[in-house]
């Protein structure tokens, strides 16, 4: 643990080399942290911050860089800036007026996110499990044959599977089936009401061709159904990385969802910030990752970028994305 002066001068080091992305000077430190002490001062305590291993000297007669574990130390002690009342009201107006269903909001998400903090953005959507009480459930055309189907359990968990159903439906018969679907399914679980052939009210042959392979498909979902992976401002990459090859390292991460999913969800609750070897990648990139909403299982919210980035803007920006998508989420069940 750091005394108060160091922990003082490493946050300046660390923020003036997040705004310019250059070797820092003992002088440029002692100017951002407004400590009224010594430039010799300053030269001591930033050796002792190398000595550590929390700052290290690119070249002997440049200024210092953070390393992993300096950014580590500064991520723990920093505390997220309030964000411009601009930036809240974006993100409010965002959720307040995307009326659409579920999976789209969740798919455009990303793009809102890179946009606020001009990372690559990812959302890792709940996913509905067996023994799920059913809140809702939605079909949506995809064109032809095909419909999407998105159910949202109780938990405020959403699943969406693509289903074929053998025939081009049109909006009223999608609107039936929908009706059907929700009388048979709402307040229960998926197995129990999946299993059920007496609950199925009167309805058209027609209203069965869909219905039937929608039935089927609901009642094959299981616990370890994936959850679905939402990502934005891949185009970003080159300008975020010079190294062409930490780019093409990343486009290929960004194509393998599985990876996403780990990177963004450590398997626990709250907001997590994970930088360099300890996302098993020893790569210049660093994780900042919320829950969406309050409750368990809901998903979560993130965005990746170099370790240089400004980690008290991000962190409160994301937790009031995800925060928000949440709270649209249990408006829209």
């Amino acid at each position: 643990m750091l005394d108060d002066r160091k922990s003082l001068v490493l946050q300046a080091l660390v923020e003036e080399y997040i705004r310019t992305g250059e070797p820092v000077s003992s002088q440029a430190v002692l100017e951002r942290s407004n400590l009224s002490v010594s430039s010799a001062t300053i030269r001591s305590d930033l050796a002792r911050l190398e000595a550590y291993g929390f700052i290290e000297q690119p070249h002997t007669s440049s200024g210092r860089v953070p390393t992993h574990h300096g950014y580590r130390y500064y991520v723990d002690h920093c505390s997220p800036v309030r964000l411009r009342s601009a930036t809240r009201v974006r993100i409010e107006q965002f959720f307040s007026e995307v009326h659409q269903e579920l999976a789209r909001l969740l798919a455009d998400t990303p793009g809102l996110l890179t946009d606020l903090t001009r990372f690559p953005a990812i959302v890792v959507g709940p996913t509905v499990e067996e023994e799920d009480v059913v809140h809702a459930i939605h079909i949506v055309r995809l064109g032809g044959a095909a419909v999407l189907v998105v159910t949202v359990a109780e938990t405020g968990r959403v699943a969406q599977q693509v289903v074929d159903v053998g025939f081009e439906p049109d909006d009223v018969q999608l609107e039936e089936a929908e009706q059907v679907l929700e009388r048979v399914f709402t307040g229960r679980s998926l197995g129990e009401a999946a299993g059920d052939e007496t609950g199925l009210p009167a309805m058209s042959d027609v209203v069965r061709r869909v219905v039937a392979p929608v039935r089927e498909e609901l009642g094959a979902i299981r616990a370890d159904t994936e959850r679905e992976v939402y990502t934005g401002g891949t185009s970003l990459l080159a300008s975020l990385w010079n190294d062409l090859a930490i780019v093409h390292q990343l486009l290929g991460l960004m194509e393998e969802k599985g990876e996403l999913r780990e990177m963004v969800d450590p398997g626990e609750e709250g907001t997590w910030v994970r930088i360099g070897a300890e996302l098993g990648e020893d790569l210049d990139l660093a994780v900042v990752s919320a829950p969406i909403g309050r409750g368990p299982g809901r998903g979560r919210i993130g965005v990746l970028g170099p370790m240089r980035m400004d980690y008290r803007r991000t962190i409160r920006v994301v937790e009031q994305v995800g925060e928000t998508l949440g709270d649209s989420l249990e408006s829209e069940e």
